[in-house]
């Protein structure tokens, strides 16, 4: 079992640190850029070149049946699930074999209404509460791989 982590952007890195000790998994950060990391034998840092989808193509190509994937793209999220990754986006919400199709589908649909449009926006900010769902579904996401391992 181990944890991935798309690392550029993830507001909950502290959170996934606390989670993971207490479940005794290690974790893998993945990012374009150094970035501090806790001086633990159980977190890696993995610096990748330059270029979109670097990360995601890292971490979709070492992602499988006993990882926690935490990330907020949407495309990496069904990459992963398609090994067999648990994924979960940095506001705590699971990515499910139900949700995905229509994830990918609105994904698309805005990017397409921002090439010909003045739609803006992005996700709302981020709260405390998604703060606290996040916590919630890694640590249900690793105790729910400790079982299924057995």
């Amino acid at each position: 079992m181990e944890v991935y982590v798309d690392a550029d952007a993830c507001p909950v890195k502290e959170e996934i640190y606390k989670v993971a000790e207490r479940h005794g998994v290690p974790v893998t950060l993945v990012a374009n850029q150094f970035m501090r990391i806790p001086r633990e034998d159980w977190v890696t840092f993995v610096k990748v070149e330059d270029g979109p989808d670097v990360a995601d193509d890292y971490i979709a190509q070492a992602s499988h049946d006993a990882a926690v994937v935490v990330t907020a793209d949407i495309l990496l999220a069904q990459r992963c699930m398609e090994k067999g990754a648990i994924v979960i986006g940095t506001t705590g919400k699971p990515f499910t074999d139900n949700s995905i199709g229509s994830a990918v589908a609105m994904r698309n649909l805005m990017a397409d209404l921002r090439e010909v449009s003045d739609v803006g926006g992005g996700p709302p900010p981020f709260s405390k509460t998604d703060r606290s769902r996040f916590l919630s579904s890694l640590h249900e996401a690793l105790a729910k791989l400790k079982r299924d391992r057995g």
